[in-house]
């Protein structure tokens, strides 16, 4: 299942105009800002695909009954870049135990690259609802190791993946190699991806423009 989030009319397409955006993105705490809310909208989408049970709330003037989910997820973000997605769910999921996990280009002097992840953090991940979250999906090597990874900790009861621009090569290959119950939560979906594998028109880099540029 993939849930294109611009692909419907919402103030989410807000957000996206102003991270695109190559003057407002200049303002490094508005990006990360606007990175948050996009987190917050996406978790409480999410969040509707969870299993639910009827608890009873008792209030001052009596008992109500409200169906409430049966679990917290499990939150795993691919840093640096993700992690201004992450605290936006936090905010919704505030009980969702976090994983983290480092992956990097590691460029040859051809200018060829392989993903390295070499540092991986995470709680047992069996029967959980797992959702990675990774503002740019432009390959998908980078998620499709980190998946990989995650998987020698235990099998989720559902694996979601959450991200703000994907590029549909990215997501094709994604599709081909993780498994078909997979659930895609993307907030817009760019047609090229370049030689050097960047995202058109993508953003630019998601990490530099909320962190900083790195050597």
């Amino acid at each position: 299942m993939i849930h294109e989030f611009s692909s419907h009319h919402s103030i989410f397409n807000q957000f996206i105009s102003e991270i695109r955006d190559e003057k407002i993105q200049k303002d490094s705490l508005r990006f990360r800002r606007n990175i948050e809310r996009i987190g917050e909208i996406m978790a409480y989408e999410i969040s509707k695909t969870f299993d639910y049970e009827l608890k009873e709330v008792t209030t001052p003037l009596g008992v109500a009954e409200v169906n409430v989910p049966t679990q917290s997820p499990m939150l795993c973000t691919i840093m640096r870049a993700g992690l201004p997605m992450h605290q936006g769910m936090l905010n919704v999921f505030d009980a969702a135990d976090s994983a983290f996990v480092a992956a990097f280009r590691k460029h040859d002097a051809a200018g060829n690259f392989e993903i390295e992840v070499d540092y991986v953090s995470a709680p047992p991940l069996d029967g959980v609802e797992l959702i990675i979250c990774d503002p740019m999906l432009a390959t998908g090597l980078s998620l499709e190791k980190v998946y990989k990874k995650l998987m020698q900790r235990g099998t989720p009861a559902r694996v979601h993946i959450a991200c703000i621009i994907a590029s549909e090569t990215g997501l094709q290959h994604l599709r081909s190699k993780l498994p078909e119950s997979t659930r895609y939560w993307i907030g817009a979906i760019d047609s090229e991806l370049t030689a050097h594998s960047y995202i058109v028109p993508g953003l630019g880099d998601a990490g530099d423009l909320a962190f900083g540029k790195k050597e």
